[in-house]
């Protein structure tokens, strides 16, 4: 049955009054009662993904009250909406199209490869997207994100051992992580070095396990984190987080969270780089007399003097009305791109106008053509 029809509530073991405190809680302890190391039910993977998705929806206060009056939660949304999201959970640890289920379960209980005797100590970098307007990459902003992390375990301060407890090397492997042993074959001895089951590879022990973590010195968590973006950013662009990806095991570095930054396109300026584009309609009579428009721009309101003359397609530069140059003083271009309009209806009077300047023009109306035709060849549109 999907998760979705299922009681929330019932899958973590809570009541329907519990506090967020308790349902945090919950949803630690069934997801290491769900981990494939502990749990060997062909089923634990699906339990840990409901469970998970529990979690989400009533952690987060407006997703529960929506659960809690019409059953449904509104489907799952990572982040806290307004452009928020994590990435497909494969680029979001790093693991690409091979990422996997046991992946994810590694990386929130210890042990990926990589760091002392082939297990990874270090928190992993994480990633995210945040979708902002033209106008705050012009003004930079201050975005809130919300992120499931397994952030440093607060009741051990990320040790991993309960209090009064300590961690020792381990005696085993003696602080190397890999346990050493010496087979006599017919081409002499060889030696195989394998990781030390009683340290997990990381080569220290917890004489007591902190009850919180189970010895990890990391828990799951969901944090609200303030993101500055700089003014001049550009679509695509990464902002890096030092030290809010995973924290690391017991104690060790944690890895950086990865931001980056989508930008809306905007209804009325085009972006090239620190240029910006945009259109302006002129008449036939202003194409040729000259006209002075007020045009908004990205912080600015402008005026551009349209030159008589003009053509269809020609454009005008306002120097440094541009977007900020990111890490730069100064500012690019607006460029402002003519569009002649040719009236389709006229009345009788700018008819009569038109065939006027029409002779003026020598181009007398013919059989074949209509002067308001010879008057939309000569401005090219």
């Amino acid at each position: 049955m999907p998760a979705s029809t299922q009681d929330y509530y019932a899958l973590l073991g809570v009541e329907k009054t519990a506090t967020a405190d308790e349902i945090k809680k919950a949803f630690r302890a069934k997801a290491r009662e769900l981990h494939p190391d502990v749990n060997k039910a062909s089923d634990a993977e699906d339990r840990f993904k409901e469970v998970n998705e529990a979690y989400d929806v009533l952690s987060d206060p407006g997703k529960r009250e929506q659960y809690d009056r019409f059953g449904v939660a509104g489907g799952r949304a990572p982040g806290n909406g307004g452009g928020y999201g994590y990435t497909d959970v494969g680029d979001l640890f790093g693991g690409g199209a091979g990422f996997n289920m046991e992946d994810l379960f590694s990386t929130f209980f210890g042990g990926a490869t990589g760091g002392r005797g082939g297990v990874r100590l270090e928190g992993r970098d994480m990633a995210m997207s945040v979708v902002i307007t033209l106008e705050e990459a012009a003004t930079g902003a201050e975005k809130e994100i919300v992120i499931d992390r397994l952030a440093t375990c607060e009741v051990c301060d990320g040790s991993g051992a309960a209090e009064g407890s300590s961690v020792v090397t381990c005696p085993d492997c003696h602080g190397s992580g890999q346990r050493v042993t010496v087979r006599r074959t017919f081409l002499g001895n060889m030696q195989t070095a394998v990781p030390c089951e009683r340290c997990g590879a990381t080569g220290s022990v917890v004489e007591q396990p902190c009850e919180e973590c189970q010895g990890t010195g990391r828990e799951p968590d969901r944090q609200h984190v303030n993101v500055s973006v700089p003014a001049g950013i550009q679509d695509g662009q990464q902002i890096r987080l030092r030290g809010l990806g995973e924290a690391g095991v017991r104690g060790a570095a944690a890895g950086d969270l990865i931001i980056a930054v989508r930008i809306k396109a905007d209804d009325y300026l085009h972006r090239e780089g620190d240029d910006l584009h945009c259109r302006a309609s002129v008449t036939i009579a202003q194409a040729a007399l000259g006209v002075t428009l007020d045009l908004h721009g990205i912080l600015e309101e402008n005026e551009v003097d349209i030159p008589a003359g003009t053509q269809h397609g020609d454009t005008v530069r306002l120097k440094g009305r541009g977007m900020p140059r990111r890490g730069h003083t100064g500012r690019g271009d607006l460029i402002v791109h003519v569009n002649i309009e040719v009236p389709r209806k006229l009345t009788k009077r700018q008819r009569e106008l038109l065939e006027e300047l029409a002779t003026e023009f020598g181009e007398a109306t013919a059989e074949h053509k209509s002067s308001l035709q010879k008057l939309k060849d000569w401005f090219g549109a």
